[in-house]
């Protein structure tokens, strides 16, 4: 039997929580427009919003980050095909597709009046470009997601025939994050600091250390963007964040940084609260790649010793969701495991007696992020009562983080949050990723979810979640929530965020 989906183009945006993992920047000068300076009203056509981390470079085909999609995606460059808010794929570039009886063969039927913004047309041989791209020039490990397809080709300008070496049940899904962005081969040499795209926006300039500014892309395809300028301008400080929607110098604050800091806006109707969920797990990591957590009565030992409730209380204001596993509430395989490592103290200096890790201090390498910052404190403060020795560590976000822990893996423990998609297979199932976890069955149980039916893919997956959980992997803190304050009057703003991309262009002014 042949599977066929057909569809709308996606529309609401989804925007991706908070400060990720891995974030990442670099560019050039320009402006950085202020929406909110120019008085607000249905006829003011330019947006600012205001975010914490902030790029390292444009080019996510090289540097790791969810910023750089946060941007990017789905403003500038498009995929073939997108999900919505309940985490369905629906079409974007694709307006349709059909796959094969034996799950191999993907053939998407493409939009016809698709344009890059240098004018040149977007046809199936740049899809095929995109695709194969991937699997030879992108150095990121998001890049794996990629290796299933066997071969691209084009049958027409507007029809894409995509084979696999197996059935994949990621491989689609996968396609509406950044790797499947759709390029041109000629912007390639300036991906860094000139992106081209399809989308409804067109990159404009960006002042590094400030903000990344767009402009409604004239000869966008789909639905015209109601904003014409769009600023992405970046904060450090989550008080100077708060205070630039106050003084009307941002009309949004996109990811909220200081949680208890909500009451000033409670209550006022200048302004406009949305809080959801995200699919943002905030991780505490261990090294399991050596001592002291490549021993399980260590990682248990920590895991018994965080009070998951009273932390996310203390460092995130009581907002977010407790889920004991790296699957968050809205994937189709979430359980409740908060129960296997209920806080117990007891137990927690029980196992950790047994080991020799309380003799030296553990590294906990935090990222300079407002989360880890203050969830840091309290891990420290949590462990060292169950009897560990804890040295902890701030590294600047995102340049020495990204280099020192997430690449050289120079760190015993560190807290930051995975804000990919579905990201449990990344984040664990790769032994060279920085958590250095290697469990062979996992890996198996990972690759037969993905090659099996959906039904399958539910099951294993679970049981995948699980084994990470009670082998004590890492200790997922709790799952960011989607906390979000703009100026009242703008529309289409998200309640979950469980995508990559901030998208702009279903925002508008009421």
């Amino acid at each position: 039997m042949k599977h066929t989906r057909i569809g709308t183009a996606a529309a609401t945006a989804l925007l991706l929580a908070l400060t990720a993992a891995c974030s990442a920047g670099s560019g050039t000068s320009g402006s950085g427009g202020t929406g909110g300076a120019s008085g607000g009203g249905s006829g003011d056509t330019s947006l600012t919003v205001g975010l914490v981390a902030e790029p390292v470079s444009l080019d996510f085909t090289t540097k790791d980050g969810a910023a750089i999609p946060q941007a990017l995606l789905d403003n500038v460059y498009e995929t073939l095909v997108a999900v919505d808010q309940q985490g369905k794929i629906t079409p974007s570039l694709a307006k349709s597709w059909t796959v094969s009886e034996d799950g191999k063969t993907y053939t998407f039927d493409l939009v016809d009046n698709a344009k890059f913004s240098n004018g040149q047309p977007f046809t199936a041989k740049d899809a095929v470009f995109s695709i194969n791209r991937v699997k030879s020039d992108w150095t990121v490990s998001l890049k794996a997601a990629m290796d299933v397809v066997k071969d691209a080709k084009a049958l027409s300008d507007t029809r894409l025939q995509v084979t696999l070496s197996q059935p994949s049940n990621n491989w689609l899904y996968r396609m509406s994050t950044r790797v499947g962005a759709m390029m041109t081969e000629k912007a390639v040499p300036d991906l860094a600091t000139k992106p081209v795209g399809t989308g409804p926006f067109v990159f404009e300039q960006w002042r590094r250390g400030d903000s990344i500014s767009f402009k409604a892309n004239p000869a966008y395809w789909g639905t015209k963007p109601f904003f014409q300028q769009v600023t992405l301008k970046y904060f450090k400080d989550p008080t100077a964040l708060n205070n630039a929607l106050l003084t009307k110098t941002i009309d949004v604050i996109g990811t909220v940084q200081a949680p208890e800091s909500l009451a000033q806006f409670q209550g006022n109707d200048a302004y406009e609260i949305v809080e959801g969920t995200t699919n943002g797990e905030v991780l505490l990591s261990f090294n399991n790649g050596k001592a002291p957590f490549n021993d399980l009565k260590v990682r248990q030992a920590a895991r018994y010793a965080i009070d998951h409730k009273a932390l996310m209380d203390t460092c995130w204001a009581g907002h977010g969701t407790l889920a004991g596993s790296m699957v968050p509430p809205t994937d189709p395989w979430y359980e409740d495991l908060t129960g296997l490592f209920p806080h117990d103290l007891a137990k927690a200096k029980a196992l950790l007696a047994q080991t020799n890790a309380a003799a030296s201090p553990v590294r906990l390498r935090i990222p300079s992020l407002p989360y880890a910052v203050s969830c840091g404190q309290v891990v420290k403060s949590q462990l060292e009562q169950a009897g560990f020795k804890v040295a902890l560590d701030q590294l600047e976000f995102p340049a020495v983080w990204l280099s020192t822990v997430f690449t050289d893996a120079d760190y015993d423990m560190s807290i930051v949050a995975h804000v990919e998609p579905r990201d449990l297979p990344t984040v664990f199932g790769d032994p060279k990723y920085y958590t250095r976890y290697d469990n062979k069955q996992l890996q198996a149980d990972l690759r037969a979810a993905d090659s099996g039916t959906p039904e399958e893919q539910v099951t294993l997956m679970k049981k995948a979640a699980k084994e990470l959980s009670e082998d004590a992997a890492g200790d997922v803190l709790f799952i960011l929530p989607n906390l979000m304050v703009a100026e009242k009057g703008i529309t289409g703003l998200p309640k979950n965020a469980i995508t990559e991309s901030f998208e702009l262009a279903g925002l508008a002014r009421s």
